[in-house]
């Protein structure tokens, strides 16, 4: 149902099922669609609840029909995730599109996220289907197990999905090292057994100062 064309462009093709892609990123569309406007934070009672606690600030378009939609959000680079059964953790700015056989929600997340201004939350996609998660570069997939932990900082963090437990650590980021933050500094630890998606940019926020 999703496949890419270059690096840069989802390429969704539909028999009358639904997507769900990020506000605005259709580009084009041929064949007969519809369109209706969603809210991010989850499904139903659970998920107005969240929006409303978290301040979860992606919003969501569901398109449904027969033909293809084309999708790109501002020329980044698009991941493919499979999902069988598990869960996949997001920054929701990063997520593009999921398809009709997955479920979207929000998990805590702790400081990381309060210190990126996304809220202590993070968007979470569970159930069997594809989604498309986007990178600022091509994104790097990094393999966790038990003898290698993993540390990220947390402006090049995108996602993670498999068994893994998150931690926080103080300390100097790559960046601080690099003269280019000041304050307080932590970084991600992930262990376990799973894979963390990174990007080669650092989004424009305060990412790892507190």
């Amino acid at each position: 149902m999703f496949r890419l064309q270059g690096s840069k462009v989802l390429a969704v093709d539909m028999t009358g099922d639904a997507v769900k892609a990020k506000n605005g990123s259709m580009v084009a569309y041929d064949g007969q669609m519809a369109f209706k406007k969603l809210s991010g934070g989850g499904e139903g009672i659970r998920g107005m609840v969240t929006r409303r606690i978290t301040g979860e600030q992606m919003t969501l378009m569901e398109v449904k029909g027969q033909g293809t939609c084309w999708f790109a959000d501002r020329a980044s680079e698009i991941n493919l995730v499979n999902l069988q059964g598990d869960k996949l953790f997001v920054e929701s700015s990063n997520l593009l599109a999921t398809d009709s056989g997955l479920r979207t929600g929000t998990s805590f997340t702790g400081l990381r996220g309060a210190s990126q201004g996304n809220g202590l939350f993070t968007t979470t996609v569970e159930g069997h289907g594809q989604a498309a998660i986007m990178s600022d570069g091509p994104a790097v997939v990094l393999r966790v197990s038990s003898q290698y932990p993993l540390t990220v900082d947390p402006g090049a963090y995108i996602a993670h999905q498999g068994n893994l437990r998150q931690s926080f650590q103080s300390g100097v980021t790559f960046r601080t090292f690099m003269g280019e933050g000041g304050g307080e500094a932590f970084q991600i630890r992930f262990e376990g057994d799973g894979v963390v998606y990174v990007q080669p940019s650092e989004r424009n926020s305060i990412a790892g100062d507190v």
